[in-house]
């Protein structure tokens, strides 16, 4: 357990980030199927950038807290899911896939000019270290707890998006049965994240990635 000061320091590096990827994540689907058709998320004002109107307390609160206090490597959590009604799309079976993609695709982004800013900030004169030293701190959470999201996500599991692009993209009847799992998606995620499984999946791959991208800045 993280004492007092570590837990305090962990919050002030990991809230914006964290906030930042999880809010722009369920933005990107709302966007996304708006532009396809479905005003949903738009009607309901979920396209918004105010995080208050997609904060889940779970989610994007305490799972994260719980993390950072328990000093978890990497942080994970989520916000409200973004409404989408797949009959209002154009082309539902293929118009879900570029909806589900748009979460981590935009993590994906938020990775890459995360690591550029930590490029220009490692540039910095050291007299600006009173600046560069939190700003790169922050920006390495960034890329990590963005890397995090679009693999977890990526997954072919339904309710994940990984899974909504798997069952937009099989033939049938195998879209049919992957789509059935997804009343039990959570509790399967659940279970695996209880036996470590869902770590060393992820786990591997966020680091490589974390390794490319920080080799780049640094």
């Amino acid at each position: 357990m993280a004492d007092i000061q570590s837990i305090m320091q962990g919050i002030s590096i990991w809230a914006l980030p964290v906030l930042l990827a999880i809010v722009l994540h369920e933005v990107a689907h709302g966007w996304m199927a708006y532009k396809l058709g479905d005003d949903t998320a738009f009607w309901l004002g979920r396209l918004s950038l105010n995080p208050l109107r997609h904060i889940d307390p779970v989610g994007t609160i305490v799972i994260p807290l719980v993390l950072v206090v328990a000093g978890s490597p990497f942080l994970f959590g989520y916000a409200k899911p973004v409404p989408i009604n797949w009959r209002k799309l154009r082309n539902p079976k293929r118009d879900m896939v570029w909806v589900a993609l748009a979460g981590p695709l935009t993590n994906i982004l938020l990775a890459i000019i995360s690591t550029f800013l930590l490029w220009l900030v490692a540039m910095m004169p050291a007299s600006w270290v009173w600046a560069a030293e939190p700003l790169s701190l922050m920006l390495q959470a960034s890329i990590l707890i963005n890397l995090v999201l679009c693999i977890f996500n990526l997954l072919p599991l339904p309710p994940l998006d990984g899974g909504r692009v798997a069952v937009g993209l099989l033939p049938q009847p195998y879209s049919t049965y992957l789509s059935g799992i997804e009343p039990y998606g959570f509790m399967i995620i659940v279970a695996l994240l209880l036996l470590g499984i869902l770590q060393d999946l992820i786990g591997p791959l966020v680091m490589l990635g974390a390794q490319l991208l920080l080799g780049l800045a640094l």
